[in-house]
């Protein structure tokens, strides 16, 4: 008896070590494979991000020399005219947008989870947005709100409507981008959305439809909350985005436009005083300021969704 429980304690031990070494293996090839985008981010965000803050302290100028000047470039944002007016344009842009792009995405992916007729064909018309560079939406968009001979206008025209200059005249010129870039989000949000609406049990209708709940009832009471981890997710890297506006204003509106105030974001102004003011220490410090920003919004949300998200 004594034999026999030595010899399978031996292999018992034989097997841990086996299994031990399997395991280290298979971490040692795992970092391995990640290890290039780990150093990717450690060099192109990570490191990038402390010499952002670094220079936020000094005033680094255009050929790297800088002198070191503690708080003042922060005064100086916080001292800035031009800081709070592209603030405003920002939380206009974000607050308008984000929602309506939410809820339009919603709604689109839940006719495209039904099934219709050239069902592929619309889920690759609604997603080509999102693979479409950003300068080719903006021309497309741009031409498209020309006051001249744009087809906004002549369409407008047809019907006995004037058209304006959309993107020159400053009472038009946000309303014109936020309209391009809820257009230009919903393919990713769709995607998303059809990614959350195929993971509900169907089960879940099947029982609901027996008592007798309707579509309208079984969207609120089912998919609404089976969804919101997949509306949380969305919310942020949506508010993320907004909040980082830059290619449809660098790209629509003419540095010359009258529009040019009225449309300016935080991240066009960091543009602005890095690349042609040549004040990349003071630009730096605006951009820290924008990070503390979303770094408060992500945290708040982060707190909140506890109240109302469902896992």
């Amino acid at each position: 008896m004594k034999a026999n429980t030595d010899i399978k304690n031996n292999q018992n031990n034989k097997a841990l070590k086996a299994s031990g070494k399997r395991k280290l293996n298979d971490l040692f090839w795992g970092y391995l494979l990640i290890l290039p985008t780990v150093l990717g981010l450690a060099v192109f965000y990570i490191a990038a991000f402390f010499q952002n803050l670094y220079y936020s302290f000094t005033n680094l100028g255009a050929f790297g020399k800088y002198k070191w000047v503690g708080m003042e470039n922060y005064i100086n944002v916080f001292s800035d005219p031009k800081v709070p007016q592209a603030l405003i344009n920002t939380v206009k842009f974000t607050v308008i947008s984000v929602p309506i792009s939410i809820i339009i995405s919603l709604f689109i992916a839940t006719l495209l989870n039904s099934k219709i007729k050239g069902l592929s064909l619309y889920r690759t018309l609604y997603f080509l947005p999102a693979v479409t560079m950003p300068a080719a939406i903006a021309m497309m968009w741009k031409w498209l709100y020309n006051g001249q001979y744009g087809l906004l206008n002549q369409l407008l025209a047809k019907v006995g409507i004037e058209g304006q200059a959309w993107i020159a005249d400053p009472k038009f010129a946000m309303g014109a981008l936020i309209v391009v870039g809820i257009w230009s989000s919903l393919g990713m949000k769709i995607i998303y959305f059809l990614a959350g609406l195929q993971g509900i049990p169907k089960a879940y209708y099947e029982a609901a439809t027996i008592d007798g709940a309707g579509p309208i009832r079984q969207f609120f009471s089912i998919t609404l909350p089976s969804l919101t981890p997949t509306i949380f997710f969305v919310m942020i890297t949506s508010l993320i985005g907004a909040l980082q506006m830059f290619d449809l204003i660098f790209l629509m509106i003419s540095k010359t436009s009258l529009a040019v105030d009225s449309t300016m974001s935080i991240v066009y102004l960091f543009y602005k005083y890095a690349f042609e003011f040549q004040e990349k220490g003071y630009a730096s410090a605006i951009s820290i300021v924008l990070f503390m920003i979303i770094l408060v919004i992500t945290a708040i949300q982060l707190k909140l969704q506890k109240k109302w998200v469902n896992y």
